[in-house]
């Protein structure tokens, strides 16, 4: 299944969902709050119909889990060998903020692991691709692009911009280095930072959603690195029966 899928084809339809994305962030737009207190704007749901109707016109057979639509059962969804897992804005509070740190993600799913991944950051207009078997590249530049080789002197971690925790903070203070140098940023950008060797290091602690990290995942991985549980160190999973991701180190 995976050498049909053509990335570049993928890329397209970030690129799409981000103009649409791009039109609504430079004029004023109504902001709902969905049940669970998170914030949905009008971009939201356009990305999520660009993105869904192109994936089902190209793919039909490969069924879909997107943020926006995300009620499929899992005694139906348990039984999915390949699935989409979209979010068609990630850092929705960063765009409402409007400063430009969010993201479309759509990956490709196999089982219980992610094999391919765009994450496109249309107001910066930054794009993250990978593919099993192919690799990752920012902008078409192959990562990591810089690697740490002191990591016991210096550490770059980086932390989220809207969800920082006590606990998120603790476990950055404990580090063992040197020196720590602590950046945060808003949406799956930080685990792209990770992949391409802009910092070493990201935990998270407060929750997050399995859509909130599925592309940036598939970076990661084809980066080399890897997103594991901070309880047993084991690789993050997916399409479990609860969409909740635990806490997690991506490194």
């Amino acid at each position: 299944m995976l050498d049909k899928i053509d990335l570049e084809k993928i890329v397209d339809i970030a690129k799409e969902a981000g103009d649409v994305i791009m039109k609504i962030y430079s004029r004023d737009f109504k902001i709902e709050y969905k049940d669970d207190k998170s914030p949905l704007t009008e971009a939201d749901i356009k990305s999520n119909d660009i993105i869904c109707d192109a994936l089902t016109l190209l793919y039909p057979d490969i069924p879909i889990l997107s943020e926006e639509n995300a009620t499929v059962d899992y005694q139906i969804r348990k039984n999915w060998n390949y699935y989409w897992c979209i979010d068609p804005i990630d850092g929705t509070k960063e765009f409402i903020k409007r400063n430009g740190e969010f993201t479309v993600n759509i990956a490709l799913m196999h089982i219980d692991k992610p094999v391919l991944g765009v994450v496109y950051a249309p107001a910066i207009d930054v794009m993250y691709k990978a593919k099993d078997g192919v690799g990752a590249f920012k902008n078409n530049i192959k990562l990591p692009i810089k690697i740490n080789n002191n990591p016991k002197d210096k550490m770059v971690v980086v932390c989220s911009k809207s969800h920082l925790s006590k606990e998120t903070q603790d476990f950055i203070d404990n580090i063992d280095t040197k020196e720590i140098i602590q950046k945060s940023i808003g949406s799956s950008l930080k685990l792209c930072m990770v992949a391409e060797g802009e910092a070493d290091i990201y935990p998270r602690v407060t929750p997050t959603m399995e859509w909130d990290t599925a592309a940036a995942h598939a970076i990661v991985l084809n980066s080399k690195k890897d997103v594991v549980r901070f309880d047993d160190k084991k690789s993050l999973v997916y399409n479990k029966e609860n969409l909740l991701n635990p806490s997690f180190i991506v490194r």
